[in-house]
């Protein structure tokens, strides 16, 4: 009997892993607690994919762009001032130009979009949970099992000191990290609530049945729908001690979206209410603000002018930084100084270490020149405009697809947020996250603009 049982659970995982995007799912679920598993499988994927769809994947324009900006980007690193450093560089953007093309050739369908939603939120939750644990427990220890197969690091009172860093580096990149999942979580659960409204009122009506046209999703369930409020309340709460303005800010923006989006006008209203009263208490003359901090804690408005960080040197600000990447950009425009030069010119400029500027487009200009800079940001505009285009055909997306749909598009806008005032591409689970999420966006866009043309072929 045992021995029946344990072959029934051979052959049902083996049957979940025999596709390369079953590999991929199982790399999303184990990224956050093992880079180097999800690293090695993600990578394991890519190439696999590669070698089954190197056609396809050569024919799509948008990889033609990519292609071109990885030789500029070769080309810019061979006129650095330290080309050892600038050609190390590479390798925070050129292998995962090649995860994006495999990818987007891989993921096609909207069930995909939920699966790889729902695998990140329930990821998310023991990263979410050691955050919490580290900072209202005093958790801290440091954990290797097998080498680096599982590292994990957990710093007693966060990184910075008060503010939850969990198995991330810093405050500022886990924040960054839960506000993707947070945004997708937030669209899975907006779907399960609608599902459950639609469940009940059809089921009261005797008509059941018509769900399944609307919502072709997993079955409505309490057990998924708990959880992803659950889920949904962690990550949030955790956000908020990681003391991120930037993830403060752009969760709020989400939040806003979805309501927009869904026709909310009372959240929309109070959410509204909400962030004016903090803003109030922040920068209003003090007669004012001091109304709006009887009710606003001080965690909040004082973060945000600054107050509890009262002694910041000049050169730790973002508008010091901006400007330094901005003059380095006009200097070298064309091919910039380097990749991973700015912290050295900013560290003799100004005697303070500086890992990166806090503006991904402005590093990139000032690192690799205005046309390499350009040509990035164009090839992620072609994203975005194609995006909204297939959000606004809805002879393509039933009412469950648009949200779905609408979800990674918000993920893909807060990411872009993100990089306005930071740098995500040094942390490698959130780079790889990210490059996931574009080719995933990039991938069903581009099967459904096909579609289109074999449409107009026909006719």
């Amino acid at each position: 009997m045992l021995g029946a049982s344990l072959n029934k659970v051979f052959d049902y995982f083996k049957s979940r892993w025999q596709s390369s995007w079953n590999y991929s799912l199982w790399a999303l679920l184990i990224f956050p607690l093992s880079p180097l598993v999800g690293a090695v499988t993600v990578g394991f994927v890519s190439l696999i994919t590669w070698l089954k769809q190197s056609r396809k994947i050569n024919r799509r324009p948008l990889n033609w762009g990519f292609a071109l900006l990885s030789v500029l980007l070769i080309v810019s690193a061979g006129f650095a001032q330290d080309k050892t450093a600038a050609f190390l560089g590479l390798f925070n953007l050129l292998p995962f130009f090649l995860l994006f093309a495999a990818h987007s050739a891989l993921i096609q369908t909207f069930t995909q979009l939920r699966q790889m939603a729902w695998v990140l939120v329930i990821g998310s939750m023991p990263v979410a949970i050691m955050g919490l644990g580290q900072l209202f427990l005093g958790w801290s220890f440091k954990f290797q099992f097998v080498w680096v197969v599982f590292s994990w690091t957990i710093r007693p009172g966060g990184n910075p000191p008060g503010r939850i860093a969990s198995l991330f580096l810093h405050a500022n990149t886990f924040a960054a990290y839960l506000v993707i999942v947070f945004i997708l979580g937030l669209g899975l659960w907006i779907e399960q609530w609608r599902l459950a409204i639609g469940y009940w009122g059809l089921n009261i009506k005797g008509r059941g049945e018509r769900l399944t046209a609307t919502f072709p999703l997993l079955p409505q369930s309490p057990v998924a729908f708990f959880f992803l409020t659950v889920a949904v309340i962690t990550n949030f709460i955790a956000l908020i001690f990681t003391n991120s303005r930037n993830g403060w800010a752009i969760a709020i923006f989400a939040c806003l979206a979805y309501a927009l989006y869904q026709g909310w006008r009372i959240l929309v209203g109070s959410v509204a209410a909400i962030v004016s009263s903090v803003f109030l208490a922040a920068f209003a003359p003090l007669p004012v603000a001091q109304i709006f901090r009887l009710a606003v804690p001080a965690f909040f408005w004082a973060r945000l002018n600054d107050d509890m960080y009262p002694d910041r040197p000049v050169a730790l600000m973002r508008k010091t930084q901006w400007e330094f990447a901005w003059s380095l950009a006009q200097q070298h425009p064309w091919t910039g100084w380097g990749l991973r030069s700015f912290s050295t010119l900013y560290r003799a400029k100004m005697q303070i270490p500086l890992g990166h500027p806090h503006n991904l487009f402005l590093m990139l200009s000032a690192e690799t020149g205005f046309p390499s800079a350009f040509l990035f940001c164009g090839l992620l505009a072609w994203i975005l405009i194609t995006s909204v285009q297939l959000l606004q055909k809805s002879k393509y997306l039933n009412t469950g697809d648009k949200l779905i749909f609408f979800s990674y598009l918000l993920s893909f806008v807060g990411w872009i947020l993100l990089n306005t005032v930071d740098v995500t591409l040094f942390d490698f689970r959130l780079n790889a996250l990210s490059w996931l999420i574009l080719a995933a966006i990039a991938g069903v866009v581009h099967r459904y603009h096909e579609k289109d043309r074999h449409a107009s072929h026909q006719n």
